[in-house]
């Protein structure tokens, strides 16, 4: 999927931006930066996973026993190789790889939503049902989350924590600090959104710019998707080819 070059406040001259748009961009281009990073974690996760999947059924009868992949590697490398490691690899990965990209998915909208109601409300509707949902729910839940799940990352760094096997990985305190800062990048990715929808709802009628979680009206036949946003191919649309208005410097 390709993600927009455009920034969130082309719609103002360099440095006219309000300050809650100005904010909002510095957020959004921090989480797309963490997701971005993030997304190279499915890399080493791929190859642990063959390795672990690989080296376990190459196995073959010598006359010493026995004999496999696994087992060499083991021998040759150290016990970073045992299955036991690799699997639970596998999981810390998979985990840092899903916390570090929540946010990303917020800025681009790309979770799943029900849209049983949202699909069929107005512009301003759905900029309403957004800042209560954020306001109500995803942030305050988020901050929670951090809140409680901190205070297992320093128990759990206190205790020198390690895995429940006995020839599992250590410094389990890690992986959980990784998932606390997960839960904070996607709380910034929140409050960017939040602040752009609080400056639909309450700043300058007219003004335009890249919204993340809405499309603007005269966007919304750009796309199909729901009923609002079906238009006829090769249909003009005025709206879309007028001058944009920008609001006044501030």
């Amino acid at each position: 999927m390709s993600m927009p070059n455009e920034t969130q406040t082309d719609a103002y001259a360099k440095g006219d931006a309000p300050l809650v748009l100005r904010t909002s961009e510095r957020l959004r281009r921090g989480v797309d930066l963490v997701g971005r990073c993030a997304a190279w974690l499915l890399v080493p996760l791929v190859l642990i996973t063959v390795v672990d999947v690989v080296a376990r059924k190459l196995t073959w009868h010598s006359a010493d026993g026995v004999q496999g992949v696994q087992i060499w590697l083991v021998a040759t490398f150290g016990r970073i190789f045992e299955s036991t490691l690799l699997q639970e690899l596998e999981w810390h990965v998979h985990t840092a790889l899903f916390a570090l990209v929540l946010g990303f998915g917020t800025i681009y909208n790309t979770h799943v939503r029900v849209d049983l109601v949202r699909d069929h409300l107005r512009f301003r509707k759905k900029a309403w049902l957004e800042f209560l949902g954020l306001s109500c729910f995803m942030i305050p839940y988020l901050l929670l989350l951090i809140y409680f799940f901190s205070s297992y990352v320093a128990d759990s760094f206190a205790l020198g924590e390690i895995s429940a096997s006995t020839v599992g990985l250590t410094h389990r305190w890690v992986i959980k600090g990784i998932l606390v800062f997960g839960l904070i990048v996607a709380t910034c990715a929140g409050i960017a959104v939040w602040l752009q929808v609080v400056y639909v709802l309450w700043g300058p009628q007219g003004v335009r710019f890249k919204l993340m979680t809405l499309e603007w009206p005269e966007e919304a036949g750009t796309r199909i998707e729901g009923k609002e946003r079906i238009k006829l191919e090769g249909t003009p649309d005025p709206v879309l080819e007028a001058p944009v208005a920008v609001g006044p410097k501030a």
